[in-house]
């Protein structure tokens, strides 16, 4: 099932980013949300930014119950066809939003917001988007917040885009004392440009748990 409530620049930008190839990503869940989740119990999970639904998909089919949202429409209806051809659709509801402008009702076990980083927005509607999906998270459940800590050590030309530090990401959700940091960490690894390029990049992964 797909609901729709977007409609913004953000939403132009990201469909012509997913019209420009038939596949973007490589249909694997993110190695940052396997490894932090696969010791959890099963529940509800919100997807925030679900792409083509590598992580939706592979959260069903261990039995978590998902809600997977993105601001783009041709992204959600490849999602929902990976879904159909896992047998997991009956286990993901996939919405339309732009996430600055409105947020999914509810409460929920697990909200995964696996780099969420766009162009088209400021670090403060960022800030905002997390500080939501905070609110999201139900007692006793987990906020897992996985970024870029830097472009690849092949890029050394662009000084245009900020990627938060992970202090910078708990100074912006500004969590009361119920919530504790159960992981905070840089990961390193290898990576390939878009001209068969080799290099390095480090990402950062929190899982905070209220």
């Amino acid at each position: 099932m797909t609901e729709s409530t977007a409609s913004s620049n953000a939403q132009e930008f990201w469909e012509g980013f997913y019209q420009d190839r038939d596949q973007i990503w490589t249909g694997n869940p993110n190695p940052l949300l396997v490894r932090e989740v696969a010791g959890l119990d099963p529940g509800s999970a919100l997807d925030l930014g679900c792409g083509e639904g590598a992580d939706a998909v592979w959260l069903a089919g261990r039995g978590w119950q998902v809600t997977a949202v993105d601001v783009s429409a041709t992204a959600l209806g490849r999602a929902a066809a990976h879904a159909q051809d896992a047998s997991v659709a009956e286990r993901i509801v996939f919405a339309e939003y732009d996430l600055a402008q409105s947020f999914p009702e509810g409460t929920f076990d697990l909200v995964s917001a696996q780099f969420f980083h766009s162009p088209v927005a400021q670090d403060d509607e960022r800030t905002k988007v997390l500080r939501r999906a905070a609110e999201a998270v139900g007692v006793g459940g987990v906020l897992l917040i996985a970024g870029h800590a830097g472009w690849p050590s092949f890029v050394t030309d662009r000084h245009d885009v900020h990627f938060p530090t992970m202090d910078e990401v708990l100074a912006g959700l500004a969590l009361g004392d119920e919530w504790r940091v159960e992981t905070a960490d840089a990961v390193e690894r290898e990576v390939t440009g878009p001209e068969g390029q080799m290099g390095r990049r480090t990402d950062t992964i929190l899982r905070i748990r209220r």
